[in-house]
């Protein structure tokens, strides 16, 4: 059995699925492959997620655009950020604090769940698109002449002239397509887990940076709003495996005192598990008829918690691209329009990838000249409005969307 679809999207996850709804925004239709099942709406929202995703403005406003915000069940907006190393003077604050839940004009940017997010962006594209498939196992792909086919468990093949590979940092399509992945190893990994702290967050954002590495506390929506959290400690791999075996209150004290009583006593801990840390970057993003977006294009360190952005620029760029071509005498999923998406982002995000890993590196020294001018720098930012809002222009990624035709 064998079909045939001008656009097919394999990955249905926030990047998969905002690609696809921006396309169809423009009138384009994409058939979407996604692997992962069909989700249950009353499993979803009845189980707090350990893990949440900080959404920038830009992301925020791409979701509104195709509709997905409103299905978005729960959400805890941040008015601010409050970043310092524990080994030296100095720290920065973005925004403010809130008491009560703010209105959106003030929001810097909203903590969503995995889970709550896939579910929505899974609704929309249900209501919307005519080829939307899950559940669905791929065997193999391959370029035939000048399209792509991709062959499914189920014996059905699909042909296409443009393939877009929107399916994680495993990508299937990224290595059936034979493109090389540079890989940094950091060394180390993170935990992540939901917290119930002594203090409520106030509407902030919070990093500390460890000797071991940084520590962040994201507000996490519930019904006791601001109370629970959601945490990424990044440590040494060997000492990540010490504190994964600790018991909760073990790993609960352990981490009370690691974040110098950040918000109090830490008192439930919720879904621990643990990742290795690696930053990786696609030698290409496109072939002929072929490109790649999101996690299955670059993975960065978490640090800054800019990779889930970083992928939605990559849809929107992608996507303006594509619509845009359309206009001029050009074949759709051409090499010369794909390469032209691959320019406007690729450099951008390895610049993004190896600030990312220099950071880190500048938090976690103990070199008493780099303390000195990590804490100055740090008071120097701290102290200057203008680059406050350089560095928060920056973060909220809409100087992207400008230069697209979803300008906010």
């Amino acid at each position: 059995m064998s079909s045939y679809h001008d656009t097919v999207i394999v990955g249905g996850g926030l990047v998969g699925g905002l690609t696809a709804l921006l396309l169809a925004r423009s009138g384009i239709e994409a058939m979407v492959l996604d692997a992962a099942r069909a989700l249950d709406e009353e499993s979803i929202t009845a189980n707090m997620d350990s893990r949440v995703l900080a959404l920038n403005p830009a992301t925020i406003h791409l979701l509104k655009l195709v509709q997905v915000w409103p299905l978005i069940q729960r959400y805890a907006p941040y008015t601010g950020m409050h970043v310092w190393n524990k080994n030296g003077a100095g720290d920065i604050e973005f925004g403010h604090t809130s008491q009560d839940r703010p209105p959106e004009s003030e929001w810097l940017g909203a903590m969503v769940e995995p889970s709550i997010l896939n579910l929505a962006i899974q609704q929309r594209m249900k209501a919307v698109l005519a080829f939307y498939h899950t559940d669905v196992s791929i065997v193999d792909i391959l370029q035939v002449q000048n399209q792509w086919q991709i062959n499914l468990k189920n014996g059905e093949s699909i042909q296409t002239r443009l393939l877009i590979g929107a399916d994680g940092a495993k990508s299937f399509v990224r290595q059936q397509a034979n493109i090389d992945l540079k890989v940094l190893d950091y060394q180390q990994s993170a935990i992540g887990c939901a917290i119930h702290t002594e203090l409520p967050n106030q509407y902030v954002a919070r990093q500390i940076f460890l000797p071991t590495g940084p520590l962040a506390y994201l507000p996490i929506a519930s019904e006791t709003d601001g109370f629970w959290q959601s945490i990424v400690w990044t440590l040494p791999t060997s000492l990540c495996e010490q504190y994964m075996q600790y018991s909760d209150d073990e790993f609960a004290q352990q981490l009370t005192q690691s974040s110098l009583y950040m918000l109090g006593q830490v008192k439930a801990i919720r879904r621990r598990a643990s990742f290795p840390l690696k930053a990786c970057t696609a030698e290409h993003y496109v072939l002929p008829g072929l490109a790649l977006v999101g996690d299955a294009a670059h993975v960065i360190h978490p640090l800054a918690g800019q990779g889930v952005n970083i992928g939605c620029l990559d849809a929107a760029v992608l996507c303006d691209t594509l619509v845009k071509s359309l206009s001029k005498t050009t074949e759709w999923g051409g090499i010369d329009v794909l390469k032209h998406y691959a320019q406007r982002r690729k450099m951008h995000n390895e610049l993004m990838m190896h600030g990312m890993t220099a950071m880190e590196w500048l938090q976690s020294s103990s070199v008493s000249s780099v303390i000195w001018a990590r804490s100055f720098g740090l008071k120097q930012v701290n102290q200057s409005n203008y680059l406050k809002k350089f560095f928060m222009k920056q973060a909220s990624g809409l100087s992207i969307l400008k230069q697209t035709i979803y300008n906010y």
